[in-house]
């Protein structure tokens, strides 16, 4: 009769733990979902469904963040987990960003002009390029993880949701699709860096080691809740701003940290007393 218990309440407790796994799961479903949402709104074609593409982008932003914490505040990890983890994000930050920058960037480029054409041919190259980084700095993270010695505080390359926010913010403060031959190849320049920047060895913070489970003052609460409402009302600024800011985030750094080298061996190289 006891053992009859035992086995019931192991086979419950076994069901509990498939249904908590169950939960981060649903988050990474979302951003699936919001990634192909997003390479069905850019293939419409108008103003709104950019902008709506770049919102399920910024959706599948913050499904990814949270799918990740929930699963390690439940103790919910596990390589499924992971390994469906990376397969939306290549659709969510790989394919949906490649092709709203493609159709956004190069929407009003002419066939006919032949410096037009060379420009296409361009998109097809830079956002394949795009997609192909997205694709290398996933499976580079799945066996290399964080930056070693940095206690996961920093990142190895530039994170894919952080490329991908930084062609939403721009379609999303922008709205209207680029109709000029020179702002398409800049913003063509500009997706190829970022590609550059996922595949790269600089440092970007990870913010992983925030203490968010932790007891925090009363004004960083509210601070944080006026910062939301006005990112709110002013979302392509702010967004455009943050996306910017993080993207610069990374060779700032890098020259930050070789200008520190570069004092620190001076000052060795210096004798005392000159």
């Amino acid at each position: 009769m006891n053992g009859g218990k035992q086995m019931f309440s192991h086979g419950k407790a076994s069901r509990l733990r498939r249904g908590v796994y169950l939960l981060p799961s649903l988050f990474t479903v979302g951003n699936l979902l919001c990634g192909y949402y997003s390479i069905l709104m850019a293939l419409q074609g108008t103003s709104q469904d950019f902008d709506n593409a770049s919102r399920a982008i910024g959706l599948a932003i913050l499904f990814d963040s949270l799918d990740g914490r929930i699963a390690r505040v439940i103790g919910g990890d596990s390589e499924f987990g992971k390994q469906l983890d990376s397969l939306a994000d290549v659709i969510s930050f790989g394919v949906a960003p490649a092709l709203l920058a493609f159709v956004w960037g190069l929407h009003g480029l002419s066939e006919n002009d032949p410096l037009a054409r060379n420009i296409l041919l361009m998109g097809w190259i830079v956002t394949l390029g795009f997609l192909l980084c997205c694709a290398w700095r996933l499976a580079r993270f799945n066996i290399q993880g964080m930056m070693p010695g940095t206690s996961n505080r920093y990142f190895v390359g530039m994170p894919t949701p952080g490329a991908a926010a930084m062609i939403a913010a721009m379609v999303h403060a922008k709205k209207f699709p680029l109709d000029d031959m020179r702002l398409s190849a800049a913003w063509l320049v500009l997706v190829a860096v970022l590609a550059v920047l996922m595949v790269s060895k600089l440092r970007f913070y990870g913010f992983k080691d925030l203490k968010w489970q932790a007891r925090q003052p009363f004004l960083l609460v509210v601070l944080l809740a006026l910062i939301t409402v006005v990112a709110f009302i002013y979302s392509e600024q702010v967004l455009l701003l943050s996306a910017t800011a993080y993207t610069m985030s990374g060779p700032l750094l890098w020259l930050y940290r070789a200008l520190h080298l570069r004092a620190s061996s001076r000052s060795v190289e210096t004798p005392a007393g000159r």
